[in-house]
């Protein structure tokens, strides 16, 4: 037998199998047929294998046996129709190389044989003359040659109509082969459906024209496959009819479970048009409705048959619920279609539907929620309103019924195609934008509009329609941005504040960046090198992860600002929309200074707005409303260059000089606003808004010459205030504005007058090094305004006594106050400063101004709304706060005017802060004008208002800061003035204890850019003697009697630190500035930032950089800062050392770095415990843990070790003892089990045993808090019960916290068991965890408590165990234990002999085990 070639055979065994195959005379697997070449002209050839006449070789063909002529499908995918295919006729003998020869259309078929056709002999015909036009027209009247619609299914044009005419002309024509009875359809034949349809209940039998519709018998090849396939069609239907209906559905479900759900789908959609289509002709005209709808006529024609119903029921309760009303029929219509209209000679009941009358809307209110639907003004639409139609506020699309439109339907509406539905949905928008920041959808919607369109795209959709190339699209677009970034309420506050002290200043509106903090964590471990930017992150990011994160840096991402550079200088459009640019323009400069400095960078952005918007000369307008604004100054521009010059001094000299803003200043302020040629209320608006300008410049110390080229035209208006300010005025409050603005500008001008001179000296002695130049104003230059300004403020305080003027004079005392205060400030640093003359001059200002205006009634009255004013100690009012997102923070200012607040002119927080300005620096100057202003202090409304402020917590969010800032500001001048009155006014000093709590209140709420303020609190207030005045008046001995009573009523041995604590508090009263110096030193780091603080708290206006402040990141100080110096300590050796340095090893002074810092612990938290409230208990334990873990021995050492007895005996009285919850992560871990693992390593290596680290260990143990605690303790850690020998007397914590309730996770308690039994946790060793582990387990060994089978062996195996227990005193413990006892040796009592229940259940655990026992032998 010969056999197959194998991978290892050379050639030679190859040539021997190839001789033995030839000499066998075996038939060939292939065999060799030669084809002739029909494209090289070859004739026919033989198979025999020679070669032709001219000696060519043929082509070789090998065929293998059974091998099919089609490759079969690799994909179970449906076979590829093709309608030529159908059409050619094949011949199964048919050889496949000829018919690709005879269809073959290569190139050399065409130029291999070249022969020119004679056609000398062919006939040439003309064509004849008609008069039919070619193409045939068709007519309409030619309807009987096309096809009903309806036998077509769904909309066809009348050229494929006519197509399925003539295609249904042929099939009537009879088929080659086929019998009359398969054309003709019998009379009692019901229509069927798929491959499962069978006859009627009368059992008719099928037709042979309703043959299968899956099954088509193309496949089969043969001559009859239709005949086959019907023959097999009817084998299924008799076999479907013998069936019963359970045996079909049995079949049903076993098909359906077999088979893919895809293609039952398929299958499914191959039957529902099949069923459409095969409506029976004999049906009479009424049912035509029906037949409009093939949906209903399917449901209709299924439900008349009960096998239908039962193979398919859920598709029928489906397509039953998606008819819930019945169809338009032609009878319904309003107006009769005529047969000569063009389409409309079918129904189509979908597109009619909207002709019917609308149903009712909803009449009762229901719980469920509902869609909202607003109209175009914003306004929300009830959903029980009927509104009438003619509103336009009814469409097509989902609940015809209500009016309104959806956000979904606005945004759909916004990318329409028609202009007008994209204006109209980008200004309804708009206005739902607005009435959303408004807070006027909170109460009525589920959740924030605001949020839900941003989600939704918003910022996308609005960047779009920015770029769109309609003029009116682009306008909605400009508003609706407008209306999403710009709140008109919060910069009406922001230019109220400007005014007050430090109004200038603002908060950068920066979302809280917690994705930048997540981003540094991810780089924590990475070097500087492969560390990224912050500029190489943001390029990476999409833009809508950065819009996501910041909704102005997304905008800035996606070219906000070019479009709106070509908007204004191209499309030059609408006054309106320049406005509302102008407005987007100052809300993306006051994000953040780099922001600022985009839209000064934009390229020709600010030329074309000063050239346009601000020019240097212009026309008078004709009209009120002119058509446009290009040429004519806008005080919205001018407000622009104002926030953009607040982000730096640097911005605002740009804006000076290389865009002449300096000569539109004095273009504008030179004249009065009354001959500037523009509107009344616009020449107020933009010289105020000049004067705004030009104050933030000379905060800087910049614009100084133009103060003294415009100095005439300054004290002209000055002059003419009492002229101006006429009741009668409409525009009074403009006017009262415009000159708000101007004494700021004085102030600020004053305060750089006021530091020539240093800048003078510095400049002469700088040899070299950097200085700043001094300004062109100098001290001289402002002097002359003084007798002015103080005449001005005696008018005012005199116009109190006029209920007309009293609000108009109430509003500008303040900012003379200001101004007074920074005149008096820099007069005592210059060197014509007379200190005699000044004296005098201070005594009549007290007695004839300030005395005066602090009793009059007017000002009693503002001072009773300290408290409704307050932003801290503001309770949650009844209004609803507007909707503010965190990716676009606000103010949270709508609404403002209407409730009390700040703002109001009632809030006496501008004048009270003025007035406490000017008394702190005149009583600086004369120290014995501070006796006469103790009133101030002393008064109900402000006590009651410091008491209030102690007692809140506000919380920090930019909706608060800008407003919680003035506040600070006021509290800081009052106990700066309090510090001056407290050592010398006995009435001031009754007080003390409340300034000393606000101060140390008010240290961790300041905000960032009043590092000075922090820093001048620790410098006075918050460490001196005189604030505490417990440590002088009897305050230690009091503490120590009342623990010597305590000692008394418990009558058990003390801590050390109930004997001590008395001495502690007197010595940390005795070293109070050292403590000071410490605490100083340790915030040494927030030097720059002080300065800049203080140079900006005192109008040192050269060397302020920006009046934009610090970002809004936290407050200036932790909560935590009294434990500063401790965790520094931590963090420099403990984490990196691991807490193994010695003392000595330290750095210098680490050793009373720390103890000054327990001192002014204990010294809080005996006198001062309201202030650290705002501390976790928790947090307290664990940055006091850091005692133990910085060094090795730092706590052994006597005065450390001695406080933090004292310290530990106060954080475990019962109330505090109740509040530590050790469950709560303390700030800055991420959970205490992080920190306790790492306080009993430590316990291991370094305790020695030491009692108060003992106490430590074991406080977290109380049975109240985690089991992964004790499980560490008896499990990872156990060698430590060695050590652990803290007495049931030195534990200050009740026994009964660590035995009450018993435990209950058996994991522990068999530890627990362990640790006993196998002598690891003995009484002399450690006796409170001796006691602990004995109170459970013996609970747990004889509790009568059902528990699971696992739990009950458990009892039963340690019952046994103890009963055979060697050690007779451990197993009497464990048996015997009854309570904790605090009287006798042991630490608790035990029975003298078992209880009867207890006996009988050790019995009965004996005894089964017994039994067991015997049973096994």
């Amino acid at each position: 037998m010969l056999r197959r070639p194998q991978p290892s055979d050379s050639e030679a065994d190859l040539l021997r199998e190839q001789e033995r195959f030839l000499t066998s005379g075996a038939l060939s697997a292939a065999s060799v047929v030669r084809r002739p070449d029909k494209r090289r002209g070859e004739t026919g050839a033989t198979e025999s294998g020679h070669n032709d006449e001219n000696g060519e070789n043929q082509k070789d063909v090998v065929t293998i046996e059974d091998l099919p002529d089609q490759l079969p499908s690799l994909t179970p995918a449906p076979p590829k129709k093709s309608r030529f295919k159908a059409s050619r006729v094949t011949f199964e003998d048919e050889d496949a190389e000829e018919r690709l020869d005879r269809h073959d259309t290569h190139i050399s078929t065409v130029l291999s044989r070249i022969v020119e056709r004679d056609t000398s002999c062919a006939p040439v015909s003309l064509p004849a003359f008609t008069s039919l036009a070619f193409p045939k027209v068709l007519h309409r009247s030619e309807t009987s040659a096309q096809v009903a619609p309806s036998s077509v299914g769904g909309k066809k044009s009348i050229f494929a109509r006519q197509i399925a005419a003539q295609r249904l002309k042929e099939a009537k024509k009879p088929l080659h082969g086929s019998s009359d009875a398969s054309q003709t359809p019998q009379p009692g034949v019901t229509d069927t459906h798929m491959d499962t349809d069978h006859g009627d209940a009368a059992g008719e039998q099928p037709s042979v024209h309703s043959g299968p519709r899956l099954v088509s018998g193309q496949g089969l090849g043969g001559p009859d496959s239709s005949g086959e396939t019907l023959r097999i069609h009817r084998e299924n239907q008799a076999k479907l009819q013998a069936m019963s209906q359970s045996e079909i559905v049995e079949e049903q479900r076993k098909l359906l479970s077999q088979l893919d759900p895809r293609l039952v789908e398929f299958v499914r959609s191959r039957k529902a048009p099949s069923v459409l289509s095969l409506a029976p002709s004999s049906k009479p005209l009424e049912d035509k409705s029906r037949k409009e709808d093939p949906l209903l006529e399917n449901v209709s024609r299924e439900s008349s048959n009960p096998s239908v119903l039962f193979e398919q029921p859920q598709e029928v309760e489906m397509e039953e619920e998606l008819v819930p009303k019945p169809v338009m029929t032609e009878e319904e219509l309003p107006v009769k279609p005529q047969k000569e209209w063009v389409h409309m000679d079918k129904l189509e009941p979908d597109k009619l539907e909207w002709m019917r009358d609308l149903p009712a809307p909803r009449r009762k209110a229901t719980k469920k929620a509902m869609q909202a639907r607003f109209d175009f003004a914003g306004t929300l639409i009830p959903p029980t309103e009927d509104l009438p139609t003619h509103l336009g506020l009814h469409h097509h699309g989902e609940e015809p019924e209500r009016a309104g439109y959806s956000l979904q339907e606005l945004f759909l509406l916004s990318r329409s195609q028609v202009i007008q539905q994209r204006s109209l949905a980008l200004s309804t928008l708009a206005n739902i934008l607005s009435k959303a920041r408004a807070g006027e959808y909170l109460s009525v919607l589920k959740g924030s509009v605001i949020s839900t369109l941003l989600d939704a795209g918003l910022l996308f959709l609005l960047r779009f329609a920015l770029d769109d190339g309609v003029e009116g699209v682009m306008s909605a677009a400009v508003h609706a941005l407008k209306a999403l970034l710009v709140c008109t309420e919060d910069e009406e506050c922001l230019d109220l504040t400007f005014s007050w002290f430090r109004g200038l200043a603002s908060f950068p509106l920066l979302p809280f960046s917690q994705e930048e903090e997540e981003e540094e964590e991810e780089d924590e471990g990475l070097d500087e090198i492969m560390k990224e930017t912050a500029k190489e992150k943001e390029e990476k990011k999409s833009d809508y992860d950065v819009a996501w994160q910041d909704v102005v840096k997304g905008l800035m991402k996606m070219k906000l600002l070019p479009r709106l550079r070509y908007i204004l200088e191209v499309v030059r459009p609408s006054p309106r929309v320049v406005q509302d640019i102008l407005q987007i323009l100052t809300r993306v400069a006051r994000h953040s200074s780099s922001s600022a400095t985009q839209v000064l960078d934009c390229p020709r952005l600010m030329e074309t707005l000063v050239s346009e918007f601000l020019p240097t000369s212009w026309a008078a307008s004709a009209s009120l409303k002119p058509q446009s604004v290009y040429g004519h100054p806008l005080a919205s521009a001018m407000k622009l260059l104002r926030v953009l010059a607040t982000s730096g001094r640097h911005a605002c000299a740009r804006l000076l000089t290389s865009l002449g803003v300096r000569e539109r200043l004095s273009c504008l302020l030179s004249a009065e606003p009354s001959e500037l040629l523009l509107e009344s209320t616009e020449a107020l608006s933009i010289t105020t808004e000049a004067f705004r300008l030009w104050t933030v410049a000379a905060g800087y110390g910049q614009a100084c010459k133009l103060y003294i080229d415009l100095y005439p035209a300054l004290v002209k208006t000055l002059q003419a205030v009492h002229q101006i300010l006429l009741p009668s005025d409409t525009l009074l409050v403009l006017q009262l504005q415009r000159l708000s603005a101007l004494l700021s500008l004085l102030t600020q001008i004053t305060h750089t007058a006021g530091c020539h001179q240093e800048l003078h000296a510095g400049m002469v002695s700088a040899q070299g090094e950097e200085c700043p130049p001094p300004p062109l104003v100098s001290w001289g230059h402002v002097t002359g305004l003084h007798a002015l300004m103080l005449g001005h403020l005696k008018g005012f305080v005199k116009n109190l006594d006029n209920p007309v003027q009293r609000d108009s004079s109430l509003a500008l005392i303040p900012a003379y106050l200001l101004y007074l205060e920074a005149y008096y400030h820099q007069l005592s640093r210059q060197n014509c400063f007379k200190p005699v003359e000044t004296l005098q001059e201070l005594e009549l200002l007290t007695s004839e101004v300030l005395l005066p205006l602090l009793c009059h009634s007017a000002v009693q009255s503002l001072m009773r709304n300290l408290r409704s004013s307050s932003v801290v100690c503001a309770v949650q009012s009844g209004h609803l706060a507007p909707e503010i997102t965190s990716n676009l923070p606000g103010l949270a200012c709508p609404g403002w005017s209407g409730r009390p607040g700040m703002i109001v002119p009632s809030s006496p927080f501008p004048l009270l802060t003025g007035l406490g300005l000017l008394l702190e620096t005149i009583t600086s100057i004369h120290k014995g004008l501070g006796g006469k202003f103790t009133g101030l202090l002393l008064l109900e409304p402000v006590i009651g208002y410091m008491r209030s402020c102690c007692q809140a917590k506000p919380t920090l969010s930019h909706t608060r800061a800008w407003l919680l800032r003035h506040e600070y500001h006021l509290l800081y001048v009052l106990l700066q003035l309090a510090h001056r009155l407290v050592p010398t006014e006995p009435e001031v000093a009754k007080h003390a204890s409340l300034y000393h709590q606000m101060a140390l209140v008010l240290l961790p709420w300041l905000l960032p850019g009043s590092e000075y303020l922090a820093h001048e609190l620790l410098s006075t207030i918050v460490f001196s003697k005189d604030f505490i005045s417990e440590g002088h008046s009897g305050g230690p001995e009091a503490i120590e009697l009342g623990e010597l009573k305590l000692h008394e009523d418990t009558r058990h041995h003390t801590s050390p630190s109930l004997q001590t604590i008395g001495a502690l508090l007197r010595e940390a009263c005795i070293q109070l500035p050292s403590i000071r110096d410490c605490f100083l030193t340790h915030l040494a780091h927030l030097e720059l930032s002080v300065l800049a603080s203080r140079d900006a708290f005192l109008g040192r206006s050269p060397w302020i950089n920006s009046h934009l402040l610090p970002e809004l990141t936290g407050p200036t100080l932790p909560s935590d800062w009294p434990f500063l110096p401790l965790i520094s300590l931590y963090e420099r050796t403990g984490v990196s050392d691991g807490g193994g340095l010695a003392v000595e090893e330290l750095p210098q002074g680490a050793l009373q770095a720390v103890t000054h810092c327990l001192q002014w612990l204990l010294l809080l938290e005996v006198w001062r415990e309201e202030s650290l409230k705002v501390i976790l208990p928790v947090a307290k334990l664990a940055r006091l843990s850091c005692v133990f873990l910085c060094s090795s021995d730092l706590f052994l050492e006597r005065p450390v070790q001695k406080l933090t007895w004292g310290l530990f005996r106060l954080l475990t009285r019962g109330s505090r003892l109740d509040s530590l919850d050790l469950n709560v992560p303390p700030p800055g871990l991420a959970s205490f089990q992080d920190l306790y693992t790492a306080l009993l390593a430590q316990y291991e290596a370094v305790s020695f045993g030491d009692r108060l680290f003992g106490c430590w260990v074991l406080l977290p143990l109380q049975r109240r808090y985690s089991t992964s605690m004790r499980l560490a303790v008896f499990g990872e850690h156990v060698g430590m019960l060695r050590s652990l020998g803290v007495t049931l007397e030195q534990l200050t914590i009740p026994i009964e916290r660590f035995t009450s309730p018993p435990e209950d996770s058996l994991p522990l308690l068999r530890l627990y068991f362990r640790s006993l039994v196998t002598g690891t946790l003995k009484f002399s060793w450690c006796p409170v965890l001796y006691l602990v582990a004995l109170s459970h387990v013996n609970s747990f060994i004889f509790s009568q408590d059902a528990a699971a089978q696992e739990v009950e062996a458990a009892r039963h195996s340690m019952l046994r165990k103890i009963y055979y227990l060697t050690d007779e005193v451990l197993r009497n413990h464990l048996l015997l234990f009854r309570l904790p006892k605090h009287d006798v040796q042991l630490g608790f009592d035990t029975y003298e002999k078992l209880p009867t229940i207890r006996a009988k259940r050790l019995e009965s655990v004996l005894g089964v085990h017994d039994s067991k026992d015997n049973k096994g032998d």
